[in-house]
């Protein structure tokens, strides 16, 4: 008996992945529980320090999104022919420079729109170059047979900082001040650089520097490999349909319950953190999920799952009724997020050249803001022309179709997690 509990202990851990994995993990938990205790800052600092209105505020999201997608582009062929830890310390402290300096001219007095939305756009263009970087340096860091396990860890510590992040960042608001959340929001990328810079392994160049004569062709290559690719053509475009979808409800479920169905606040904070609890089981599930039934299989089966839940938000009612409906469909599609993210990114880490990974990795960033740019505007438009309720049934109605996106995706044999 004592055995089978160790062994399913192990299985639900995972194997070890070694030092560095652990300072690059820790660096991760300290950037994603300040975004998570910074969640939402700019848009009340907008609201009570700037006194934007709906408009301005909505600008500001959709332009982090596009512009920070746009001026991406061009750092992806830099990235990939630099050593990563160097450039993720580099985007972290221009993340760090850029938040701090809003708390800084707001306890000045000089705090304006036009600061706010250059940090944004900011923080969203380093933010796509980190993520490429990372993504390329975890394929060296761990070996391809425990990169679920690796995606899983990150994915569980994003999860656990929304469960617990914002609710704190209220308070903070509450007591403190509309910027303080920014303040610790910076302070998280310093950390995040300092345990980057901890790693202490050594890393080869790349070897491929990239020369003013072929970066133009090199920022299509991202996107060459992902449209040449059998499988990895169609998850783009489900991933970047259901991401899309998601977030265009966002705004319209906080219309709906907070306006039309007179929501107070905490309780519209209370659906849409508590289900994260769900994300965070999903994610720590999907390793022994995918080492019991084959990862492929469960990379569709919780691909489709993610279809099936927002559709519920078009009938959300008043009061409790109301509340928990909300809760249960956020659990449902956050749980089968939680599932399908790590397996999903480890495939395709594992499915990308080494060479490639940088720019395919920022080629998917781009397009994944540029989708939810694009589709966030449209559904808001659309709103407006129909109702919120009408809106979010057509986005529920797009998201049932989104399964059939996954039919070309190929299995191909599953790597074993070792021990390292």
């Amino acid at each position: 008996m004592a055995w089978g509990t160790r062994t399913l202990r192990a299985a639900v851990r995972g194997p070890a992945l070694g030092r560095e994995f652990r300072w690059l993990w820790a660096a991760y938990a300290a950037s994603a529980y300040g975004s998570g205790f910074g969640l939402g800052a700019v848009s009340i600092v907008a609201v009570l320090a700037l006194h934007a209105g709906p408009a301005a505020v909505s600008a500001l999201s959709a332009a982090g999104l596009a512009v920070g997608a746009v001026l991406a582009v061009p750092l992806a062929p830099w990235v990939e022919a630099r050593r990563k830890r160097p450039v993720m310390i580099a985007m972290d402290v221009g993340r760090f420079a850029a938040m701090a300096s809003i708390p800084g001219a707001y306890l000045l007095g000089i705090l304006t729109y036009i600061q706010v939305l250059l940090v944004v756009v900011l923080v969203a263009t380093a933010k796509i170059a980190f993520n490429a970087a990372s993504g390329a340096y975890l394929k060296t860091l761990v070996p391809k047979q425990n990169l679920i396990v690796a995606t899983g860890r990150f994915e569980a510590t994003n999860w656990t900082s929304v469960i617990i992040g914002p609710p704190l960042g209220g308070a903070a608001i509450g007591i403190f001040g509309p910027v303080v959340t920014m303040a610790v929001d910076a302070i998280s990328y310093l950390l995040s650089a300092l345990g980057i810079s901890a790693i202490g392994r050594g890393e080869p160049h790349p070897g491929h520097p990239a020369t003013p004569g072929t970066r133009v062709a090199d920022l299509l290559d991202g996107w060459r490999h992902i449209l040449s690719h059998p499988s990895l053509r169609p998850l783009l475009f489900n991933t970047n349909l259901c991401n899309g979808l998601i977030m265009a409800g966002e705004p319209l479920i906080a219309v709906l319950m907070l306006r039309q169905l007179g929501f107070a606040p905490w309780q519209y904070s209370l659906a849409f953190a508590a289900p994260c609890v769900g994300g965070l089981i999903g994610a720590r599930s999907a390793a022994p999920l995918a080492q019991r039934f084959g990862r492929h299989r469960v990379m569709i089966a919780s691909g489709m799952l993610r279809a099936f839940w927002i559709i519920g938000l078009a009938f959300v009612p008043h009061g409790v009724p109301g509340l928990a409906l909300v809760i249960a469909v956020q659990f449902g599609l956050v749980t089968s997020c939680g599932v399908f993210i790590p397996i999903f990114a480890a495939y395709r880490l594992e499915q990308t050249p080494k060479e490639l990974a940088a720019r395919t990795l920022s080629s998917w960033s781009v397009t994944s803001n540029l989708s939810i740019a694009a589709l966030t505007m449209v559904f808001g438009v659309l709103a407006s022309a129909t109702g919120v309720r009408t809106a979010l049934a057509v986005a529920g109605v797009a998201m049932l179709a989104t399964p059939l996106l996954l039919r070309g995706v190929r299995a191909t044999s599953s790597p074993q997690p070792v021990s390292v």
